[in-house]
């Protein structure tokens, strides 16, 4: 079963419409009992921070992911804000994230940020393959659809397999063993969507 955890939001039914067109037939859920059964899990997101962790505590979900992910290495795979939640903590909050990868998410800008890159990063760009990438395999010339104004930072560069390029060069995707993140959106980005989708629920 592939379960699409509900957090109160991150375009569920665009993913799993996504999903079906591949020949799958995901469940979007926010019971525990129906995540405990997954053998994939993607973990979507959109919104603040900590609202993100918070609507994650409250439906009681963080200790049936941390089993399933952590003991039980079952697949996941974080899309935007849940790729952000993955990691330690934000910027944009105060509540700690799930800590599976040590990472942290900044936002863009600084001394050095260039005023005529808008924020938050916003349309089409291109993601470079780095590292032990399956979810890109196969993929020519990746190009995914972002909106997002933080990013990832890992503490450990080579958890970093896929970079894009806004203001410097940031970690799109992640992955430490069965954790993968995305910080764009597969499910709006037509044809490299479902290959990436294609990858995570075929190969990974």
């Amino acid at each position: 079963m592939i379960t699409i955890v509900d957090i109160g939001g991150g375009n569920l039914g665009s993913i799993e419409n996504m999903l079906r067109k591949l020949g799958y037939v995901p469940s979007i859920s926010a019971d525990p009992n129906v995540i405990d059964t997954a053998e994939k899990i993607i973990l979507p997101g959109v919104g603040a921070f900590d609202h993100g962790m918070r609507s994650l505590r409250e439906r009681n979900l963080e200790a049936v992911l941390r089993d399933k992910v952590l003991a039980q290495k079952t697949p996941v795979l974080g899309i935007c804000l849940g790729m952000q939640m993955l990691g330690l903590a934000s910027e944009e909050g105060d509540e700690p994230g799930l800590g599976w990868i040590a990472a942290r998410s900044r936002r863009f800008g600084g001394e050095s940020w260039d005023p005529r890159l808008k924020v938050p990063h916003m349309g089409w760009n291109a993601v470079r393959n780095v590292g032990d990438n399956p979810l890109l395999a196969g993929i020519d010339s990746p190009r995914y659809y972002f909106v997002h104004s933080y990013h990832v930072v890992c503490d450990d560069p080579a958890t970093a397999c896929g970079l894009t390029l806004y203001g410097g060069e940031f970690a799109s995707m992640v992955r430490q063993d069965n954790i993968f993140g995305v910080q764009f959106h597969p499910e709006k980005s037509h044809r490299f969507g479902f290959a990436l989708f294609r990858n995570f629920l075929g190969q990974c």
